[in-house]
């Protein structure tokens, strides 16, 4: 099975168009939450996720816009663009957003395989560090855990070992580019598709991957979208200024 694992679209509507269109054919899309929060299409964005499929673990975002959690832990620019977000959104996909499920999330047919926000131990975790992400392998069966939330795009890989972070290798950040790597069936990962819609890498461009169950094979994905329009809708629905500039930095 081909599976397209998107994450942290974060209601940037142009990121996500851009990917879907640069995305190869697959049998499956996933998100692994935080469809909602930052950008300025929220209504567009879930109307788009939801037509990709049924397989979704919340977000932080996704929690805090539908009202299920606050936004007292989000700084300043964030809860502000979570108001603006629950003000927004219409009344059924605020009602969908606060029925998403909490990960981690198996995917039917697929046993070496699950879905979370953070982390397998915490759904809110920020998963940055090699030494977490040791401990969490050593902790869990599952071959593959696809994750979000830091919006940093690669995988850590381990077992009995040392734990070592795979960070994608691109060229030209004014193309679509794609970078490899075969799961080993001796190692255990963790791996992040990256943020659709706020890169947080240093890489502006939309990121996501695709995963083929049969080969082992993950292929990461960089894709130029129509940044500056995505700033100016940002910019128009007078969220914060910082939110708009920070596309085009990938910070």
């Amino acid at each position: 099975m081909r599976i397209l694992i998107l994450s942290d679209i974060h209601a940037n509507l142009q990121a996500l168009e851009a990917s879907l269109e640069a995305a190869p054919a697959y049998d499956l899309a996933v998100n692994l939450g935080d469809v909602v929060g930052y950008g300025a299409s929220p209504d567009e964005v879930v109307k788009a996720s939801r037509s990709l499929g049924n397989i979704f673990v919340r977000g932080n975002h996704d929690k805090a816009a539908s009202g299920i959690s606050d936004a007292r832990d989000f700084n300043p620019i964030a809860a502000a663009a979570i108001r603006w977000t629950g003000e927004n959104l219409s009344a059924e996909n605020l009602a969908w957003l606060k029925a998403l499920p909490q990960g981690p999330l198996p995917v039917e047919g697929e046993t070496g395989i699950q879905l979370v926000h953070g982390s397998p131990r915490d759904e809110d975790e920020y998963l940055m560090y090699e030494q977490d992400a040791h401990a969490i392998l050593a902790g869990i069966q599952v071959p593959a855990t696809f994750f979000g939330h830091t919006h940093v795009q690669g995988a850590f890989a381990g077992n009995e070992g040392p734990t070592r972070f795979i960070s994608p290798r691109y060229k030209d950040a004014r193309k679509i580019e794609t970078f490899e790597f075969e799961l080993q069936t001796d190692k255990k990962y963790l791996i992040n598709p990256g943020s659709v819609g706020q890169p947080r890498d240093g890489d502006w461009r939309a990121a996501f991957l695709v995963f083929d169950s049969p080969s082992r094979m993950a292929t990461f994905y960089r894709v130029p979208y129509d940044v500056k329009s995505a700033q100016q809708s940002i910019l128009a629905a007078k969220l914060p200024e910082r939110l708009a500039i920070r596309l085009g930095e990938g910070r």
